[in-house]
């Protein structure tokens, strides 16, 4: 669903002339259709994450139903693997690694995938601060997958991803959804998680897989499913 400017005050607590004011400075995504601006909600998600601003639980929408209940940050990424030591000296060899490294169904295209995903970046940076980076497709389904998959991986080297906080990237959260509803829920829970200052720093001194698993499945717990 495409949002309007009172959806936005609403959801960030701010007036209607606040939202203008972003849209002026152009430091908020917004589109102006009809001489009326909208505004997409993964894209919102995003950058509040990224500028560490706080938000109504409305923005998430309604996750609850049947169709996303069982999906969670840990289990995408039990399906998706955690691995370290990435090498590349710039985003695209970045992406190309992980996605050559992913665990995807032999029908898929990984070229494909790879040129979305680097189409993303080229639109904005999937950077959202304190040195992560959520890489994911602009439509959130590309492919025909039936479960969500989230493949995490740790740089060899810090790289400049373009994040609004200027930190260069040591950790990628690459996404893949079957559906919008997924996408939007994982992407919310990985907002959710990614605020803790003491999960970011526990990533920078990441641990084994099973650590990993075990910190991300205790901050998840402390989301209402």
């Amino acid at each position: 669903m495409q949002l309007d400017v009172n959806d936005v005050a609403k959801f960030f607590n701010v007036s209607q002339r606040t939202v203008y004011r972003w849209i002026d400075q152009k430091i908020i995504p917004a589109y102006r259709i009809n001489d009326q601006y909208r505004f997409n909600r993964y894209e919102l998600i995003e950058w509040a994450n990224a500028k560490k601003i706080s938000v109504s639980n409305e923005i998430f929408g309604d996750t609850a139903d049947t169709e996303v209940a069982e999906d969670s940050i840990a289990a995408s990424i039990k399906a998706g693997g955690i691995y370290f030591r990435i090498e590349g000296g710039d985003k695209n060899t970045v992406l190309k690694n992980v996605v050559e490294l992913m665990k995807l169904p032999d029908e898929i295209d990984r070229k494909f995938l790879l040129e979305v995903l680097v189409a993303r970046e080229q639109m904005a940076s999937t950077g959202v601060g304190d040195g992560i980076a959520i890489p994911h497709a602009r439509n959130p389904v590309v492919l025909n997958i039936l479960s969500p998959i989230i493949t995490l991986c740790f740089l060899e080297k810090p790289l400049d991803f373009g994040s609004i906080d200027g930190i260069p990237v040591f950790c990628l959260f690459t996404l893949l959804s079957p559906s919008p509803r997924v996408h939007l829920k994982l992407i919310s829970r990985l907002a959710f998680i990614l605020r803790d200052p003491n999960m970011t720093a526990y990533l920078r001194n990441s641990g084994s897989r099973e650590d990993i698993l075990l910190q991300i499945q205790k901050a998840e717990s402390k989301l209402s499913v």
